[in-house]
């Protein structure tokens, strides 16, 4: 039985205000949660992944109307959707940059607080706290391991993922078109090497100095790319086949071969 996605590449440009880019974004998934099992959304969606000081202002609880809006709509279609990731306002101040999945009855079934924060001492880094707890959930997809953009370029982060037991990853992301090459070689990399499903959600449009890549994909466990988007904005859709890691992973056993860590 074959599990349905939609992956919303939206654009983020940042001359759309805020407020009417998360109306719009949560009309375009009412919509598509009509249509899949699992709808994704990309990282930082709401304020765009590269305007920080959009991400300052626009920080919201974790029990925030954002995040009330998506448990909302997840409840509403019963179907899981995966709310990309907010700028969250913890109770002590400190903002993190935080994956939000929720399950079919609107409840939150992870609150992932990105581990690796992009800017080289810049960026990111100048607002958020890091997070430091994996978290890998029993969805339609099978056990899912959550990772959030830069984490893509961190191997060790998929590998102790999958030795918590994940055959798929969600990733929501904002990767930059100067790199978008890295990004369509680490996502297959991330699939081929732990031998997992990699459904990764990129956005586009105009950021504060930085255009944004798209090219939003889906790689099954052997590295092969099953849909991908362009570098506009658009809904990919996917059919995904949660048993195929297991398959492989029996078929060829590689994973357990590993000698190091």
């Amino acid at each position: 039985m074959t599990v349905r996605v939609g992956l919303i590449q939206l654009d983020v440009s940042s001359a759309e205000p805020v407020a009417e880019r998360v109306t719009r974004t949560l009309s375009l998934a009412d919509a598509t949660a009509r249509e899949c099992d699992m709808v994704v959304l990309p990282e930082l969606w709401h304020v765009g992944a590269f305007d920080i000081d959009a991400a300052r202002e626009h920080a919201q609880p974790i029990d925030g109307p954002l995040v009330e809006a998506l448990s909302g709509l997840a409840r509403e279609h019963a179907t899981w959707i995966h709310g990309g990731s907010i700028s969250e306002l913890a109770d002590d101040g400190q903002h993190y940059n935080t994956g939000v999945l929720f399950a079919p009855d609107g409840s939150l079934a992870a609150a992932y607080r990105k581990i690796h924060l992009f800017g080289f001492d810049g960026g990111e880094t100048t607002l958020m706290s890091g997070g430091d707890e994996l978290f890998v959930v029993d969805t339609p997809l099978g056990a899912t391991g959550l990772a959030t953009c830069y984490d893509l370029r961190f191997p060790e982060l998929f590998r102790a993922l999958t030795e918590g037991g994940a055959t798929a990853f969600l990733i929501s992301s904002g990767w930059p078109t100067p790199r978008i090459e890295h990004w369509d070689l680490l996502t297959r990399a991330r699939a081929i090497e732990d031998q997992a499903w990699v459904i990764a959600c990129n956005e586009v449009g105009q950021q504060p100095g930085i255009a944004l890549g798209g090219r939003s994909v889906v790689v099954d466990p052997q590295g092969a790319v099953v849909a991908q988007a362009g570098s506009e904005a658009e809904v990919l859709f996917a059919d995904i086949d949660p048993d195929a890691s297991v398959r492989w992973r029996a078929d060829f056993p590689a994973l357990q071969d590993i000698r190091i860590g």
